[in-house]
Formats: C-alpha cells, sequence, structure tokens
C-alpha cells in the first residue's frame, strides 16, 4: 500500500505528492525549496542536463530528503513541470460575461486577448513552454496536460462566451471550437511562435497590442452578425 501511494499518479501521469499535516511546518518548508530549486534547474538545463547534486546543492537540502519526497529524477520533474503548469491555468481564467454583457464587443475582445497573450509571453512561462515542447518526446503527458490547462483556463470560457453571443445574435459561429482557436492563433499564436523560437525576443506592448486588435479584427470579420 505505501508503494502504490508512493507512486500514485492523476489523470495525466503527473505524480501525485503525499499530503504533509498541517502541524510538519519543516518538512512543508524542505519541499518547498526542493521545488523551487528543482524548477529553476530543470528550466535551465532540461531533463537530461539537469544534476541531482544541483538540485540538492540549490536546495539547501539533502539528497535523501529529495528522494524521500519525490522518489525518482522522473517523478521530481514531472511533479514540478506539472504543478507550474496548473499555476498557469488560475491566470488565464477569466469570467465571460465580460464579453458576453461588453457593449463594444471588439474592445472587450481586445483587452482580454491582450491580457492573456501578455501572460503566455511572460519569460518564465515561455521558458516552462520551451522546456515542455523539448521533454514532450519523453514525457507526453506533460504535453497533454499543457493543452488541457490552457484550453480548460482559456478556450473553453470563451468557446461558451461565443456560443451564448451567438446565440443572443451578435456573433454567426457555426463551430465556436474553430472560431475560438482561430482567434487565439490570430492573437497569441504568432507571438508564441515567435518568442518560442527566439528567446532573447523581448515583448513590444505597442506591437503585441497591434498583433491582437488585427488578429480581433480577422475574427469578427468573419463570425460578427450581420
Amino acid at each position: 500500500m505505501e508503494a502504490e501511494t508512493a507512486n500514485a499518479t492523476d489523470e495525466f501521469g503527473i505524480p501525485v505528492l503525499p499530503a504533509i499535516p498541517a502541524s510538519c511546518d519543516s518538512v512543508r518548508r524542505k519541499r518547498r525549496a526542493i521545488t523551487a530549486a528543482a524548477a529553476a534547474e530543470f528550466l535551465a538545463e532540461g531533463y537530461a542536463a539537469a544534476s541531482m547534486d544541483a538540485i540538492t546543492g540549490r536546495s539547501g537540502v539533502s539528497k535523501a530528503t529529495v528522494y524521500k519526497h519525490f522518489g525518482t529524477k522522473e517523478r521530481l520533474f514531472l511533479a514540478v513541470v506539472g504543478g507550474m503548469l496548473r499555476e498557469i491555468r488560475a491566470g488565464l481564467e477569466f469570467d465571460g460575461s465580460t464579453l458576453t454583457e461588453a457593449a463594444d464587443l471588439r474592445a472587450a475582445l481586445i483587452a482580454l486577448c491582450v491580457d492573456r497573450a501578455g501572460l503566455l509571453l511572460r519569460p518564465d512561462i515561455m521558458a516552462l513552454h520551451r522546456l515542455v515542447i523539448g521533454e514532450t518526446h519523453r514525457f507526453p503527458q506533460l504535453g497533454r496536460l499543457w493543452y488541457r490547462v490552457t484550453y480548460d483556463g482559456y478556450d473553453k470560457p470563451l468557446v461558451e462566451a461565443c456560443t451564448e453571443l451567438g446565440r443572443r445574435g451578435r456573433l454567426d459561429v457555426p463551430d465556436p471550437v474553430l472560431a475560438v482557436r482561430q482567434l487565439v492563433a490570430a492573437t497569441a499564436g504568432v507571438p508564441q511562435l515567435v518568442h518560442a523560437l527566439t528567446p532573447d525576443t523581448e515583448t513590444d506592448p505597442a506591437e503585441l497590442t497591434r498583433v491582437v486588435t488585427s488578429g480581433v479584427d480577422l475574427f469578427l470579420a468573419r463570425y460578427a452578425a450581420p
């Protein structure tokens, strides 16, 4: 039973770590230190080149303690990266009524898409994006989790909002899922690709707004109700 608990994973294949009792503050601090150190090491070096010695050095925690908490380097990598991916979802989520109740739908779409594109282009999130892409062949569960996190946090609420706007006659969207994919590709997709392939690219807020505005206008040119 203890072995099963130690090797437990969620529906995506991401390790489920044993809960730490509220009274064990020192244990909780050690796990946080390990997680932070591992995140820095994996983002800098990737999975294969990352060193468990470097992680223990960064964390100030013994190697035995690292293995006690996470079991193996593979489980440590999946747990840490999976946790970072889930944190992204909170920043992507939004209330669909900001679109369905907006007097100026174009302005509301531009504001939303600029904000979410800016989040996805943050250097730390782009570094995580590159790491997941680079390791998907080895850890396909991370690719599936990245898709689910971004879909549930951003795409799904957009689909629901577009569906409702279609019902109210403000949009004409025969296929809301396809329409949202096109909107995301036309607003965040191109900047993400550029930043993924050229890590030294800096985000220019004015240029990002220009790209997003053009993408929203393309979307509305196709899907705005007559």
